[in-house]
């Protein structure tokens, strides 16, 4: 293997092919912009030279979008923000689909189980109060409280980390959740209550085991564990009958 190359290991699956699902090895060369390349920057070497038919998404490659999200060398990581010289395994970066998704084809997976249990929560703004002239203020620091959760960029990452999601794909799962206390905890929501109904049973914040690999999968270190443990704390207060 020539020394200014190194070798990229991504997962193969065309459900059209026939074939078996496996890995397959390309020689990418080492050198990128300056003097660095992503893991993302490799995955397009291989489409533009190698292989035309590798399926993957991406879009604005500055970790926000969120799309790029897969299995790298053994940890969730987002393809545009992963250096492969911290992504190498002795010459090899391995790359996946996130797993715990039914794959589309190669790195592509299908997101309509993560969509439907993050469109359970309502993550939107809900306030019954009359329509106000310009805008529904918020003071700096109560904007500040729900900065964290409104930081998520929803690229499923957490959700495909999560034990308790695996065998039940009915657990609204630690994305959802931690969107789901963004409104929690959002000053100018109204709808604490109906939230906390939605999440407050065994497929919603009593699923979570507080395993933290999503905290420790968040390529956006959330903290997802904090969210479904302040709902806990509110609803078990609203059970005992206590002020929340």
């Amino acid at each position: 293997m020539p020394e200014d190359t190194f070798a990229l290991r991504i997962f193969r699956f065309d459900p059209e092919s026939g074939k078996d699902p496996g890995y397959q090895d390309f020689q990418v060369p080492r050198g990128g912009r300056s003097g660095g390349l992503t893991v993302l920057e490799a995955l397009f070497y291989v489409l533009e030279h190698q292989d035309p038919g590798l399926a993957f998404r991406y879009s604005c490659r500055e970790a926000i979008c969120g799309s790029c999200a897969m299995y790298i060398s053994g940890e969730w990581k987002l393809a545009c923000q992963t250096q492969v010289g911290h992504a190498l395994e002795g010459n090899v970066v391995t790359v996946s689909a996130l797993p715990h998704l039914p794959v589309i084809k190669d790195l592509v997976v299908d997101m309509e189980p993560f969509w439907r249990n993050y469109e359970k929560v309502k993550p939107y703004l809900i306030n019954d109060g009359p329509p106000p002239e310009k805008e529904r203020l918020q003071s700096p620091e109560d904007r500040k409280g729900i900065q964290e959760m409104a930081d998520c960029i929803l690229c499923a990452a957490c959700h495909s980390a999560c034990p308790s999601g695996i065998a039940n794909e009915d657990y609204l799962g630690p994305a959802a959740l931690t969107k789901a206390y963004r409104f929690v905890a959002d000053s100018r929501d109204t709808a604490r209550e109906e939230r906390l109904t939605l999440v407050g049973n065994e497929q919603g914040i009593f699923r979570c085991h507080t395993i933290f690999n999503c905290v420790t999968s968040c390529p956006k270190g959330i903290n997802q564990t904090y969210s479904i443990q302040q709902m806990k704390k509110l609803v078990m207060k609203r059970n005992l009958g206590l002020q929340l």
